[in-house]
This record gives C-alpha cells, structure tokens and sequence, in this order.
C-alpha cells in the first residue's frame, strides 16, 4: 500500500499552499522590482526637448494606477469565480486563474514595453485570478480537512502570504560581491537563491521565471486535486474515514445551492467579513508598500531590503502555524480560542501598527521590529475570522481593497489607520 495514500490530505494541503502562493507571489513581484526598473537603461526615452526619461521609472500616480488595476480586476472576479467554485468545485476554475496568473506574469514586461495601458490589462488579469484564492481556502478546507485540524489546515493555507513575500523577495534579489563581502554567505545564498533582479538577465527574468514556476505548480495541481476525497483513487479507506470523521451528510456531498442572502444576513458572517476586510486593507498595505518603505523611508540598500522583508515574512510563518496547532486543542471554548485570535491578530496588530507610526525614521532597526511583530500578530489569524468563517458558513468568500498612497511622504499617517480596525 502507498503510504502516501494514508496522508494524502496533506499532499493536497501544501500542494493548495503552493498554488496559492504562486499567484500571490506573481502579483505583488512589481512591487519589488519598481526599485530595478527605473535603473534599466533599456528604458531610457530622450524626449522632442532632448530631456532623457526611463519608461519604467512610473509617477506616484502610475503606480497607484498599477496597484488598483489589480483591485478592480479582484473586485470583479470575486463574484464570478466564487459561482463557479460552487458549481463546478475548485479544481477546473483555480487551474484556469493560476494559468491567467502565470501568462500575464509572463506578458508583463512586454505590457510595461508597449506602455501603460498595456501593464494595466495586464495586472487587470492578475487581479481576476486573486479572486480566486480565498474561496479556495474554504473549498480545500470544507472538503479535505478533517474537523479536528481545521485550525491547522487554514494556518497552512493562509501562510500564502508570508511565503510569497519571501519567494518573491528571494526570486527577485540580486547579490553583488560587496554584498557577497558584506553578509554572510550563507544568509545571502538562503534568501537569494536566484540573482535576477539586477543581473545580467535583467529584472524582466524575475517575471519569467514566476510564470514558468506558476505553469509547474498548477499542472501538478490538475493532476492531484479532487473536490471530492470520496471520488479520488489517490485516498485510501483509512484516510477518507479521517476525512469525513463526524461531518455530516450534508457537509461530505455537493449541494450547488447556496443561500446569499441569509449568509449577508447572518451577523457572524457580516462580523468575519468585517474583520477581514480591515486585517486583508493591512495586509495589502504591506505587501504592496514595505519594498517601497523599506527602501526609501528606511533608506535600506536593495539587498537589505530584500533581506529584511523575507525575515519579517519568516517570523509570520511560525506564529501562524503554532496558532492554528492551538486553535485545534481542547484547552478552552471554540467561542474563547477564537476571540484570543482573532484580539491578538486584528486588535494588538493594529496598536503595533499606531507604534510603528510614530517611530522615527532615523530608528529603521526599531522599525524594523515592530513591522515583524505586526506580521507575527496577523499570523494568528487562522484561528479567528477564518476559522470563524469556516465553522459559521463552510464557505469563504473575503475582499481585498488597496490603498494608493505616496510612502515617502505618508508612510507613517496609513499606519495609524490599522488601529480602527478592532
């Protein structure tokens, strides 16, 4: 017998985490590669006047406009994707957004090549495969894991986050040999295994090679995932009955009918929505902009950067995956486990996040530290909203807004509005 059959759940579990954080990591990657492009001399423009201009130095107003093309495309998707997560599961219409994702990753330096208009499509289509990742969670969540690990299984799935930042930062980097001479080898080669940002490849191969790794992962996905355990010749008997231990009937068959307007209704759900709404603004905000404060609030070096952000990232992970061991132990109430959750990721985040407003510039390290806590406390997630959410409705559906902003000069006024989130 396949041992592998005995434990096939967590196949798919970590092989969801994967394809969630392709699409993730696809997404936000401009967001790191902003600092090379402006320096590639592949872009310089002289204009009718004779002053020289680089096309992929973006205004505060175009990068804004690049970061909400990918709200309005998640925005719209929502709706749409969600419908066909219900009426064909999870394994057709998630392939079909994770390719979407990896196309247009691939696409996007030739978009940013042809112009604006162009990027913006571009990132339009990543938006619409976003979408398609929440619901995911709940769909893998509902169908495969059993109700004793569902804390577990929504921190490994929700650590999407945290490991796209450091796949990202990682596939992004570049490391030159004063950097070699500066930090330790075995730092650099850890969280800069591939040297693409700035290497003779250019930072258009960063793009590349997360298509082509987003191509690999959802290939493998179409060929493991089942939405329905009972159906896949992958599970043996004993683990299907460690599946379905104590869910009922009515949980373990499909049933395409869902009922919208009593779920708006429920005040639970309107409660989980809420906090999700406001924990996902912030987390959003620091995907989106700590390359950019990092780099010139902080006036880190790129390869700092990097660094630093992929270790704030790898302090998240532990956090979230202890949480959601706990969450599953019988030490206290369901109710009691997760309100201390959902306290410690939405409530002492956002007081974290007031501190961190106030902190000087000059004191980068203290800053530092407490963006890693902010990241840490949001890791406790898993066993609060989302497990919430995930008891209350069996189906997730959450919304991610993003904030336009000039860092530079507002950096510290976006972090007070975390603290009226709890």
């Amino acid at each position: 017998m396949n041992p592998v059959k005995h434990r096939f759940r967590y196949l798919v579990v970590f092989l969801g985490l994967a394809c969630l954080t392709s699409i993730l990591s696809n997404y936000i990657i401009i967001n790191f590669t902003f600092i090379c492009m402006k320096d590639d001399p592949t872009g310089v423009e002289i204009g009718e006047n004779g002053t020289m201009h680089n096309r992929y130095d973006y205004s505060v107003a175009e990068k804004s406009a690049i970061v909400w093309a990918v709200a309005v495309g998640t925005i719209l998707g929502t709706g749409p994707i969600n419908y066909s997560y219900v009426r064909y599961g999870a394994r057709i219409p998630f392939f079909i957004a994770g390719i979407v994702s990896a196309i247009a990753t691939i696409l996007t330096p030739i978009g940013a090549y042809l112009g604006l208009p162009y990027l913006l499509a571009l990132r339009f289509a990543q938006g619409l495969a976003y979408s398609a990742d929440f619901a995911a969670i709940g769909i893998v969540c509902v169908r495969w894991a059993p109700l004793a690990q569902t804390g577990l299984f929504i921190s490994i799935l929700t650590s999407f986050s945290p490991a796209a930042t450091v796949m990202t930062n990682a596939a992004s980097g570049w490391v030159s040999k004063q950097d070699l001479n500066k930090y330790h080898t075995t730092i650099i080669l850890l969280f800069f295994p591939i040297q693409l940002c700035k290497s003779e490849f250019g930072w258009q191969s960063a793009f590349y090679a997360h298509g082509a790794v987003g191509f690999v992962i959802f290939a493998a996905w179409l060929y493991f995932y089942n939405d329905d355990p009972q159906y896949s010749k992958k599970v043996s008997a004993k683990e299907l009955t460690t599946i379905q231990a104590d869910k009922t009937q009515a949980h373990i068959e499909r049933d395409s009918f869902v009922p919208y307007w009593e779920i708006c209704k429920n005040r639970v759900i309107l409660t989980v929505w809420i906090n999700s709404f406001f924990e996902m603004t912030t987390l959003i905000l620091l995907l989106t902009y700590s390359p950019i404060y990092f780099r010139k609030v902080l006036d880190f070096s790129v390869i700092e950067t990097g660094m630093l952000i992929s270790l704030s990232a790898v302090a998240h992970m532990p956090a979230k995956l202890v949480s959601g061991w706990l969450s599953d132990r019988q030490f206290l109430s369901e109710r009691i486990r997760m309100w201390f959750f959902n306290t410690s990721s939405v409530g002492l985040a956002g007081f974290m996040c007031v501190g961190l407003a106030f902190v000087p510039a000059t004191w980068k390290y203290t800053s530092v530290v407490l963006f890693s806590i902010v990241y840490t406390l949001m890791g406790t997630n898993c066993g609060g909203f989302y497990k919430c959410g995930t008891f209350a409705a069996r189906f997730v559906v959450f919304l991610s807004v993003f904030v336009p902003v000039n860092v530079t000069d507002n950096a510290g006024k976006y972090f007070l509005v975390r603290v009226g989130k709890f």
